[in-house]
């Protein structure tokens, strides 16, 4: 998921239209089959298989950067096992141009003087190594300016070069993992939805990083001080992992460019913070401080474009076949951690509904596909370039759509973490409540039972809502997504909570049953677009 979500609240209308919504009797055509959500809770909880995809999604492959060889070969497995489990036209489907592949390879960092210590630390994504081993001073800028600069010219080939003072750090005083209280879920079904718990760096939002170069115009001071350090030969730029009170979590994101054309030139190393706070402490004393780096990057020119990873479920109703269920997750990841809790949690899950259904042998009248997005991190760029190409502009409401804008009827997203199911986030679709109510009540028991009337955003459920479609993502316990994986290198398989991605994925199957085998497409909150 992407930094810096922003969450719009609907406020006390949308919550009293929603307690409206809830009051009016559901349609005979929201019964719920007992038996077939039995059938789906058996093979999900009892036969499982979510935990070995998402062993081999972290474990075999790794951190899943787009454009890298991991993401491919993580790609080719989950499409040829979605084959395997009875799937049809799965397949990597390219969606454009995204820039160059990175794989860090190899990373030592060590403070040699004055007393000799290593150093946690992870190269910045799309940024270079060093070449081979190199030693230097570290050396603090301090320059404001670009006349500022100029005392620090023929001074800091092969030096260390440090930003910023130290960051203070404070101690938790609240658990790392939680999970929504009874009174908080009220809470949230009467209002927007709350701001993240955990005091980690947030959720959703845009990761950093460039991608096909900046904004025309005169370069910024950063721009400038950027290409200074280059031009003088500095070793690499060394920065503070971002976190309230990290003990030695890293996050990390990107500060190179994706584009061959312009590449960075200077590698930049991400520090723990607390690694980083000594080093600036000592050279705040006078003392001097000196470091061994041995850092490779490579990068991948060979195909600049990317994929998503789809397949899909024919439908077998002669009228209804040609409409289209969809279910999806991020398939990329960042590259400190091995990507668990974003997002192969979400990509494990929703591959997991899928042999679910198939395993049940339900029937399903509308076909049901899934999405394995890439590009998420860098601004939902997968599953924006999908809805554009089959959907019609997410970001133009007066553009025509195409034919399949009028069959498609709903979209299920997960990239809040491992956490498990409380409800879901309606995006301001009040219509649709009733029927999430009486879905969710064969789960009810099992800690499922809230809907929020508002937003949520950072991940790809977005680029559905941005054209029109329904498009929802589900409200998940927080567990230690903000505090400690998302984005970090502690983003690993043992963060996963093996019960919670069981019930998920149980969940996810039974709405996309239920959407699939409903009399009408479910509703949706925005007038109709012309069909081109």
């Amino acid at each position: 998921m992407q930094m810096s979500s922003t969450s719009t609240r609907l406020g006390t209308l949308a919550a009293a239209a929603v307690a409206l919504l809830l009051a009016v009797p559901v349609h005979a055509q929201e019964g719920v089959d007992a038996a077939a959500i039995d059938r789906i809770k058996a093979e999900g909880l009892e036969r499982s298989q979510v935990m070995e995809t998402a062993s081999w999604l972290t474990d075999v492959f790794g951190a899943r950067l787009t454009g890298s060889p991991a993401i491919k070969a993580a790609g080719e497995w989950a499409a040829k096992k979605l084959t395997e489990w009875g799937m049809v036209n799965a397949k990597l489907e390219p969606w454009g141009y995204f820039g160059r592949g990175w794989t860090n390879e190899r990373l030592s960092l060590q403070v040699v003087a004055p007393t000799p210590f290593p150093v946690i630390a992870y190269a910045a994504a799309w940024t270079p190594g060093t070449n081979g081993p190199v030693t230097g001073d570290v050396v603090r800028i301090q320059a404001d300016s670009a006349p500022d600069l100029e005392k620090y010219r023929g001074k800091l080939r092969n030096a260390f070069v440090v930003l910023a003072p130290p960051r203070q750090l404070s101690p938790r005083f609240v658990p790392d993992a939680e999970r929504y209280t009874d009174a908080e879920l009220d809470s949230m079904a009467a209002s927007g939805p709350p701001a993240p718990r955990g005091g980690g760096p947030g959720r959703g939002g845009r990761g950093g990083g460039a991608g096909r170069g900046g904004a025309p115009g005169a370069p910024s001071f950063m721009q400038t001080r950027t290409a200074f350090l280059a031009d003088q030969g500095v070793a690499a730029i060394l920065q503070s992992g971002g976190g309230n009170s990290t003990m030695g979590t890293v996050f990390t994101g990107a500060t190179g460019s994706r584009d061959p054309k312009t590449p960075t030139r200077t590698p930049t190393l991400i520090l723990a913070a607390e690694h980083y706070n000594r080093i600036a402490r000592i050279l705040d004393t006078g003392t001097p401080v000196r470091m061994e780096a041995n850092v490779k990057n490579t990068f991948h020119d060979q195909d600049l474009n990317a994929f998503n990873v789809v397949a899909e479920i024919p439908g077998s109703d002669p009228v209804l076949k040609d409409e289209l269920v969809m279910l999806g997750a991020h398939f990329d990841s960042w590259h400190a951690g091995t990507g668990a809790t974003d997002n192969a949690a979400g990509s494990a899950v929703m591959m997991e509904a899928l042999r679910i259904l198939k395993a049940t042998g339900l029937p399903l009248k509308r076909t049901v596909r899934i999405g394995l997005w890439t590009g998420e991190e860098q601004g939902l760029l997968g599953s924006r370039a999908y809805v554009r190409k089959t959907f019609g502009s997410p970001t133009d409401s007066t553009a025509p759509v195409t034919p399949a804008y009028g069959k498609f009827s709903a979209y299920f997203n997960m990239d809040n973490g491992t956490g498990k199911f409380r409800g879901v986030y309606l995006q301001g679709n009040t219509a649709v409540a009733p029927i999430f109510t009486e879905w969710m009540k064969p789960f009810n028991t099992m800690g499922m039972k809230t809907l929020n009337a508002g937003n949520t955003g950072g991940t790809d459920h977005l680029a559905f809502d941005g054209v029109g479609l329904p498009g929802w993502q589900f409200i998940q316990d927080e567990v230690e997504y903000g505090s400690r994986t998302h984005h970090s290198n502690m983003d690993v398989y043992d963060r996963l909570v093996a019960d919670d991605m069981k019930h998920n994925a149980v969940v996810v199957a039974a709405f996309v049953y239920l959407a699939a085998n409903r009399d009408e497409k479910l509703p949706r909150k925005a007038p109709p677009r012309v069909v081109q």
